[in-house]
Order: C-alpha cells, then structure tokens, then sequence
C-alpha cells in the first residue's frame, strides 16, 4: 500500500510539528493553504493555533468551502484544540464572524480549560490507542460540551470530553504532536488508509 499523503492546515498554528508526528507515523505531511493543495491530498490536519483567525484566514485563502465540501465527502480530518474548534458543528461561545468546517456533531466551549498560564498536562486515556495512556498537552483548550448521537466520546478529562470521532473525523482538545508520542497521528493514519481502501 503506498504511503498516504496528509495535508495540514497551513494558514496558522503548529504546523510543522504536525509535520514531523505525520513522518513519524508513516505518512507524508504536506503544508496545506489553498484550494489545488488540498485536492491533492488523502487526509488533513487542522491544528492548533486561535481557531478565529484560522477561521478567517480560511475564508480569505478561499479554501473554506471547499474543506466542507471535502469533508462532507468523508475526507478523514483531525482537529486538535483549535482544530476542535474548527470540525464543530457549532461554539458555545463564537467570536464575532467565526466560522466552523463543521463534520462533527457536537458543541464546543472555546479556552474552556482557561488561559495561556492555564495551560498544563495530563494522562488521557484515549479509545483506539493502544498502550499507556497519551500525554495530553493542553494550551487555551476547548472542551466538549455534548456531542449527538452519530459522535463518539474517545477520553475525557476531570469530568469533560477531550476527544470525539464521528465517521472520518477525529478531534481532540490537547495537542499530541508536542510530546513525541505519535500514537494519536498513527490512529489518524489508520482512518486514511481505511478510507483510501474503502474507495479503491
């Protein structure tokens, strides 16, 4: 089976961390910001970063509508933290003008975890990844206040849900690609390759 190639958002945020998990866990990574990248591509990324600006700067690049469209298809899509955001169906709390991909029914609570100086880490165990639990880095991390019923809870953290798959989307609230374990980006590249295989 040839190696999947898997785009990441590349308008804001940590892209090139994303980069680097991707190559770790057997896929290639390619930058992502306009319309003719994204078709070329098996899966994305969406990362973390200010999930209004991402937002905006989606729309300004003209890449927006065609993410829903692709997502809407079955594109596989990972969001963390502010790529949580990004694949919720709607925000508790959204700032003037943002808008959402959407592809995962549930609702979301922006820096629900609080502020930058808020920011810490924990042990998430995580439905699907194998092994210890995952190291979960939360920096401003949003929370999931419910979820329908086609979504699926994957970790939750002091009582609030971290991570939700719905189909070919997965989201989570903290962000994997900062601590050197790819297990998380492994899961997502196992959807790529079901999906690739799922069309052949």
């Amino acid at each position: 089976m040839t190696t999947p190639v898997i785009g990441v958002l590349a308008l804001q945020g940590d892209v090139r961390e994303h980069l680097v998990a991707l190559a770790a866990a057997d896929a290639v990574g390619r930058p992502v910001r306009r319309p003719e990248e994204l078709a070329e591509v098996d899966g994305l990324v969406v990362p973390g970063g200010e999930s209004t600006t991402i937002s905006k700067l989606a729309v300004l690049f003209g890449v927006m509508e065609p993410l829903r469209a692709r997502v809407r298809a079955g594109l596989p899509v990972y969001g963390t933290c502010a790529g949580m955001i990004m694949l919720a169906d709607k925000i508790l709390d959204p700032r003037s003008g943002q808008e959402t991909i959407g592809g995962i029914d549930m609702i979301v609570r922006r820096n629900a975890f609080g502020r930058q100086n808020e920011s810490f880490e924990a042990a998430v165990a995580v439905k699907g990844v194998p092994g210890d639990p995952v190291e979960g880095v939360f920096i401003r991390a949003p929370w999931v206040e419910s979820v329908g019923a086609a979504a699926e809870v994957l970790a939750e953290h002091d009582g609030h849900i971290v991570a939700v798959r719905q189909g070919n989307a997965l989201a989570t609230s903290f962000h994997p690609e900062l601590t050197g374990d790819h297990r998380v980006h492994s899961l997502f590249v196992d959807m790529v390759h079901a999906y690739r295989t799922a069309r052949s």
